[in-house]
């Protein structure tokens, strides 16, 4: 079949082969890629050293196999938040009120790609390490508030998700009309909500090392812990949000293709 001149220019920039609104899909499958081999890479680290050499803080290979690690993680999330939030902020868009419905689709799903990655990493943190830190502390002493586990879990996977909740908040902020218009509750309530565990955490680690040493997982002091993991709820109103607007999007482009 001949290709018309009118499909060619359509054909020119298209030649992926994902489609024009799941562009930025690579990016994500790699940052989806990297965040798994992250985590799974630490927890077989804590497989082969956590017992061997993580139970006693004060012993010379504590300092060597953890408080290594601690100091490495501390570099690598200041240089990745600096980087990360200083660019989507550098390169925002001046022009948000001449953006196209096109693009501005294409933005929408390229937000629901960041919420997703930002809820694998609250999962990580919030779900999985966290519940591991919970079986370690029946078994293991609390000596000081830098276990082999609270060095991945608190200093780094925390963190992180955090970071990239703060992404997914500045790219809407700074590339969708609809948030720069105003304080979507949704998308701050999720962001806000984990970020507070993280806080929580301060006060954890103050009452079990002022208060008691055992892990009582319905301790008030947990409490906090879970009000933080509820407000990830948020997610549904942002995806709310998102298809109400992308309804009259495809509208606009029906009514003018």
């Amino acid at each position: 079949m001949a290709t018309t001149s009118e499909q060619l220019p359509s054909l020119l920039t298209n030649d992926s082969k994902v489609p024009w609104y799941l562009e930025d899909l690579p990016k994500y499958l790699k940052g989806f890629g990297i965040l798994t081999v992250i985590y799974i890479s630490l927890r077989l680290y804590q497989g082969e050293f956590a017992v061997s050499t993580g139970l006693d803080s004060s012993e010379p290979a504590f300092e060597t196999y953890w408080m290594r690690l601690f100091n490495i993680e501390l570099v690598v999330i200041t240089l990745f938040v600096t980087g990360m939030w200083g660019y989507l902020w550098v390169s925002r868009d001046r022009n948000l009120d001449k953006l196209a419905p096109r693009e501005e689709i294409r933005r929408y799903f390229t937000l629901t790609m960041w919420i997703s990655i930002y809820t694998f990493a609250v999962y990580w943190a919030g779900s999985y390490f966290a519940e591991q830190d919970n079986s370690w502390h029946q078994v293991a002493i609390r000596d000081t508030p830098f276990t082999a586990n609270h060095i991945i879990e608190f200093y780094f996977n925390f963190p992180l998700y955090v970071i990239l909740g703060g992404s997914a908040w500045l790219y809407a902020r700074t590339r969708l009309p609809l948030y720069a218009k105003g304080i979507s509750l949704p998308l701050t309530l999720a962001v806000f909500g984990p970020f507070m565990i993280l806080v929580s955490v301060g006060f954890n680690e103050w009452g079990h090392t002022f208060w008691f040493r055992e892990e009582f997982f319905a301790a008030p002091i947990h409490w906090g812990f879970v009000i933080g993991v509820w407000f990830a709820l948020g997610v549904g109103g942002i995806l709310l949000q998102g298809v109400t607007r992308l309804i009259e999007l495809l509208d606009e482009l029906e009514d003018n293709p």
